[in-house]
């Protein structure tokens, strides 16, 4: 990788994923680029940030050539909750931001362009258990939707224009970074600032909701091991990344475990709908195989990790 431009580097995984590739190819090869959120702290002196909107194809398409860019983490995205609120925003950011950014790509000749997607793609009809890689995507999310015809649009980009196309399917993301941006999973993180504030957390889905989890580590891992996987091996453009799946109650357990003082109760809202029509694990074969994917992280690992980051960040304060 010579430039790297990170899309919706200011979000959660955006955050995070600048500062991972800064450190590994110097803060100036990385270019992060936000909407309308200003970086803070460390991440805005870090390296060059550019306020760039994914809908504005010439304004990308300046970026990329003004910044010699030859590798995209697109990043840029309506999440599902905000989504269910707000559909034609989600579509129109989701679909038209990721349009521009592989029509940009195929123009100016860039050579990979590096995407996230979700367990949203999944539906009802949907295997839920173990769910495959290569599966029936029947999604009754627009989130979801917007997912779907992602994956297949980048599909269509790699055999029609040679584009190297790659696409990680994340489940929850838990991460202390960043706050949550809109998703469906965003109480596991809700739940541990509860904790650490010494505050009770009411959980918007039921107890019993089991949802495959990932920490945010393992999500940058899986990222940039994608990226820079052997292009040959490759037989996929998108892949289930699995780590670890637990219930909204086992993840309160393990909090009261670390965090005795925490009480949780649960009040279900529109949201326990979407959780509804997710996984409750993912076959990952498929990345483990073709690029060696494999997590770090387990529960209690994670939340030891977890509450020991969130102290000292809020300490801050």
């Amino acid at each position: 990788m010579n430039k790297i431009l990170v899309t919706g580097a200011v979000g959660q995984i955006g955050t995070e994923l600048v500062q991972d590739l800064r450190a590994k190819y110097g803060n100036d090869s990385v270019i992060a680029a936000g909407h309308t959120t200003k970086p803070t702290g460390d991440f805005r002196d870090s390296g060059p940030f550019v306020y760039l909107n994914v809908l504005d194809r010439e304004q990308l398409a300046k970026a990329i050539v003004d910044e010699n860019v030859n590798t995209i983490f697109h990043m840029a995205s309506i999440l599902s909750a905000v989504g269910e609120l707000n559909p034609q925003l989600c579509y129109e950011v989701n679909m038209g931001g990721l349009y521009n950014v592989l029509e940009v790509a195929r123009r100016y000749g860039i050579e990979k362009v590096v995407t996230a997607s979700s367990i949203a793609v999944f539906g009802v009809s949907t295997p839920r258990v173990n769910t495959p890689n290569d599966t029936i995507m029947f999604p009754k999310t627009i989130y979801g939707i917007t997912k779907v015809c992602g994956e297949l649009l980048q599909d269509y980009y790699y055999h029609k224009y040679e584009l190297d196309t790659r696409s990680v399917r994340f489940p929850g993301i838990v991460s202390y970074e960043t706050v949550p941006g809109g998703g469906t999973t965003d109480y596991s993180v809700e739940m541990y600032y509860a904790a650490v504030e010494g505050k009770p957390y009411t959980c918007y889905v039921r107890e019993d909701t089991v949802l495959p989890m990932m920490y945010m580590p393992d999500a940058i891992k899986a990222l940039t091991n994608l990226a820079n996987a052997d292009r040959s091996r490759l037989k996929h453009r998108v892949f289930n990344v699995n780590s670890m799946s637990f219930s909204s109650s086992d993840l309160a357990e393990s909090m009261k475990n670390a965090v005795p003082s925490f009480a949780c109760s649960y009040k279900p809202d529109y949201r326990q709908a979407i959780a509804d029509t997710w996984p409750t694990s993912l076959n990952d074969s498929a990345a483990r195989e073709e690029w060696d994917w494999k997590p770090t992280f387990a529960l209690d690992e994670m939340t030891k990790d977890m509450i020991e980051k969130l102290r000292k960040k809020l300490s801050k304060y």
